[in-house]
């Protein structure tokens, strides 16, 4: 019976510390690492203070002497101390798991799902790390200092990732294409990576659309063939007949499970990434850990149709002014959810189909497809990101052009945009002035480096492509690429992914017109858009008109202004009132920053005071022979006990802000 009492008081004291600790940890505490804090440090100190005091005796919290007891007290803060501390390990070292917002966690669930989701993460790491290690990945990566260790780390880079398969086959597939970054022997064994992907079979793809569509599959759909026209890892598309309309439509269909998978291996890929980051300056020089969270974020978008549909709307409502002949398939909203998606079906065929152009104007059609991404890009500033010949289908009948798969697609600002556009006008004219020009728009830091060194560096890539027949774009922009990373700048992401979609347009375009030069006809696009800005007022004189009325009624209030400000302006001038202020608490994250800096730097003070006053009082108590020693000794050791708890407070939430900015 006294073992029983026991134990029950036991499970008392740890609920009592699972709660105290979690208040003098802070905010967003992990449950499941306060459990496992709790039940090591109960059992650790309750087995020493079993083994050191209560051996042979009939202990019981039910006596207020043994409450009361100085070895119960220090039994009890030692469980709330440790516990502590062992949360702080946890919150040390381990591992960052994002969901899709990029927070911590991925929503709430019951705590055996939890225990086994944790498990089977913890598992799949355990395997990715594991099969890393034997690859020699870390080892090669060491010694990735010259070109002949090239071909063994990209080989022990490739065989990892193959291994691992999923999502992490997916990733080397899309590093493949990363030409700006990785030397060719890199490339050459990425290109390697295929992923065997297995088609849904009919009772999966019934379940998928019953689950989805707004009725029963043979009333929104007259014929739907059971042999899908393609398959891929995230999902697959079939052709169909719409009962209501009777037109042809192609249906998208995700993979069922697959946002689980991906959600669960895009934590381990991320995780993947900064192991191999920390253990190799290689890899942290190259971004290796930015290069995950990037493939990660595009691939979120992917398996929600809703935003590839919204993509494909965009677009559409670009083009639809355009004069060019280019479409976009149309998109059936109400059968379309992030699951299942429904549009129209493509005329023609792939632009990578042989004899395609046999009886067509070939460099016309090339013209077509450059300038309408030019207009997408540099007039509304939002295009389709994946130009490679698949997803381009050409109709010799009506000479159309249609693109497909808008999983990606890439938006740039306005000062973006104008940096292209110099981009364009600087090589096209090889004069460095002008591409620097552009790059300053397009890149992030440009006030860190010198102009003159970076227009040189600019002009020994211009001189390589003078006095050619063609320039080679892939070349040119991955040179580009490491002039800018050589110099420390860095593009900004859509930037980044325009750039290579100018490398794979520039792929495609030969597939129709081999001697087709991109950046001449760019400045072809250039004239032309401009001749039309410049007649636009003239043809549309009641548009212009509108416009005009809508500029004018919002300057006209700030121009009735500007003589009353310039007066005061003077006035304040003679009286010497004019002062030049600049304020860093005006903007709220610098003053948040600022004021949670200095709590953590009261704290650290309390606790520091706390710990020197203790200190100081255990020394005079030594030099004390009355009961009062027993006083000081008290508090001093109650000080160092709060000291503890503050220090650790202060260390977990350091960890927890150095994570964040990671």
């Amino acid at each position: 019976m006294n073992a029983i009492q026991f134990i029950i008081q036991i499970l008392i004291v740890s609920v009592l510390i699972f709660f105290i600790s979690g208040r003098l940890i802070g905010s967003n505490v992990n449950i499941l690492k306060r459990i496992l804090s709790v039940c090591i440090s109960v059992s650790f100190t309750t087995f020493i203070f079993w083994y050191t005091y209560l051996r042979g005796t009939n202990f019981s919290f039910y006596t207020v002497d043994s409450v009361v007891n100085v070895a119960t007290l220090l039994w009890v803060g030692s469980m709330l101390l440790i516990s502590m501390l062992i949360y702080l390990f946890f919150e040390l070292f381990d591992p960052i798991a994002l969901d899709e917002n990029n927070g911590r966690g991925a929503g709430k669930k019951s705590l055996i799902k939890r225990l086994i989701g944790y498990w089977r993460h913890q598992k799949r790491l355990r395997n990715v790390l594991k099969i890393a290690v034997t690859n020699g990945i870390t080892r090669t990566m060491k010694y990735a200092r010259n070109r002949d260790s090239d071909r063994e780390l990209a080989i022990a880079l490739r065989d990892t990732l193959e291994q691992c398969g999923g999502i992490f086959i997916k990733f080397g597939q899309v590093l493949s294409t990363r030409k700006e970054l990785f030397s060719p022997v890199f490339i050459e064994e990425l290109e390697k990576l295929q992923q065997n992907v297995t088609q849904l079979n009919e009772g999966q793809v019934q379940m998928i659309l019953q689950q989805n569509l707004p009725g029963e599959i043979d009333e929104v759909f007259s014929y739907f063939s059971k042999k899908p026209l393609a398959a891929a890892s995230i999902g697959q598309v079939h052709k169909a007949i719409l009962r209501s309309t009777n037109e042809q439509v192609v249906v998208k269909i995700l993979r069922p499970q697959v946002k689980e998978i991906m959600r669960e291996d895009l934590s381990i890929l991320i995780e993947f990434a900064n192991w191999v980051s920390n253990r190799s300056q290689w890899a942290e020089n190259l971004g290796f850990r930015g290069l995950a969270e990037g493939f990660a974020a595009s691939l979120r978008e992917e398996i929600d149709f809703n935003i590839e549909a919204r993509n494909m709307i965009q677009i559409h409502n670009v083009l639809k002014n355009s004069q060019l002949k280019v479409t976009i398939p149309k998109v059936y909203d109400q059968y379309s959810n992030e699951n299942v998606l429904v549009m129209g079906l493509a005329k023609g065929h792939s632009i990578s189909t042989q004899h395609l152009f046999d009886n067509g104007d070939s460099k016309k059609i090339a013209e077509t497809l450059l300038f309408t991404y030019l207009e997408q890009a540099l007039v509304s500033g939002i295009f389709h990101a994946d130009p490679h010949p698949g997803n381009i289908y050409y109709d010799g009948k009506t000479d159309t052009i249609t693109l497909l798969d808008f999983g990606a697609v890439c938006r740039l600002s306005s000062s973006q945009q104008e940096g292209l556009k110099l981009f364009f006008i600087g090589i096209q004219q090889r004069d460095a002035s002008i591409l620097f020009d552009g790059i300053s728009l397009l890149v992030k830091n440009k006030n860190d480096v010198d102009r003159h060194d970076l227009e040189q560096a600019i002009s020994q890539i211009i001189l390589k492509i003078s006095y050619v027949d063609r320039i080679q774009t892939d070349e040119l922009v991955y040179s580009i690429f490491t002039v800018i990373r050589d110099f420390g700048l860095q593009f900004y992401p859509s930037v980044n992914v325009a750039l290579r979609v100018v490398v794979t347009l520039d792929g495609t375009l030969r597939i129709i017109e081999r001697t087709f030069n991109i950046f001449e006809e760019a400045k072809v696009f250039s004239n032309n858009y401009l001749k039309q800005a410049f007649k636009k007022p003239f043809k549309e004189p009641f548009a212009t008109k509108d416009r005009l009325e809508e500029e004018l009624a919002l300057i006209l209030p700030n121009l009735r202004k500007i003589p009353r400000r310039v007066d005061q302006l003077f006035k304040r001038m003679e009286d010497g009132k004019v002062i030049l202020h600049h304020d860093i608490f005006s903007d709220k994250n610098n003053a948040k920053f600022i004021t949670q800096l200095f709590s953590k730097f009261v704290l650290l003070l309390v606790g520091i005071t706390f710990g020197i006053i203790s200190v100081a009082l255990l020394a005079i108590s030594q030099l004390i022979n009355t009961a009062y020693a027993i006083y000081l000794n008290t508090a001093a050791y109650l000080g160092l006990f709060l000291c503890a708890i503050l220090l650790v407070r202060l260390s977990i939430q350091a960890i927890r802000d150095m994570k964040r900015i990671e």
